[in-house]
């Protein structure tokens, strides 16, 4: 029985550390774009589908973006935290270079084409890591 506990861990402990380390070194600290979104029905079920489905395809599609979170706001509990915009976006680069080629790439044009009419304001916030 100890064998085959030790056989299993050993089987199992390499894919592990690999989901591990492929998480970690997909995350660059060079470049990143963070936008707040603001639709203009954000309780629309029908308009919050389009724009999900509209930035996810575009995502992953994107030659450029490394990584990416996309995500609401909880419910804020302190007086500092903005909770009034309807969708955040971050998407890491590993250079400003690439944050400008993703901005002309067709994947952006087309979810900006397709989403446009869904938003009323749009805030971006982009910043270079500090050398570690």
């Amino acid at each position: 029985m100890k064998k085959t506990i030790v056989a299993l861990a050993l089987l199992f402990l390499p894919l592990v550390v690999v989901a591990q380390k492929s998480t970690i070194l997909e995350f660059d600290s060079e470049f990143a774009h963070v936008v707040y979104i603001w639709l203009k029905d954000p309780d629309n079920p029908s308009h919050r589908a389009t724009f999900e489905k509209s930035l996810r395809k575009f995502l992953d599609n994107s030659k450029f973006a490394k990584t990416n979170f996309i995500g609401r706001p909880p419910k804020a509990v302190r007086e500092v935290v903005d909770d009034s915009f309807t969708y955040n976006l971050i998407v890491t680069f590993e250079s400003a270079k690439a944050q400008e080629g993703y901005q002309k790439e067709e994947a952006h044009l087309t979810f900006i084409e397709e989403c446009k009419d869904l938003w009323e304001k749009v805030i971006v916030y982009d910043a270079k890591g500090i050398p570690q």
